[in-house]
């Protein structure tokens, strides 16, 4: 596991209009080419990737390689 720097830019990864405390995840582009992954409610729990890794999850959530796992979730906001 790498080591976390305490000195990182964390950055939400929340619509502009959302509200409240979340949870919500944060995003941290370190050094070396890594990005490190949280979420509001658990700040201490941080998971680790490369650039290349985390680029290539945002091109398939783009692409809906993911969209199986949201079936039926707008339906169950109504």
């Amino acid at each position: 596991m790498a080591d976390v720097p305490p000195d990182l830019d964390w950055v939400r990864a929340a619509p502009n209009d959302a509200t409240g405390p979340g949870p919500w995840i944060e995003l941290a582009f370190g050094a070396d080419d890594l990005v490190h992954i949280r979420e509001t409610s658990d700040p201490t729990n941080i998971v680790t990737t490369t650039q290349k890794k985390w680029d290539a999850f945002v091109l398939g959530v783009q692409a809906g390689e993911f969209d199986h796992f949201v079936e039926g979730l707008e339906d169950k906001r109504s």
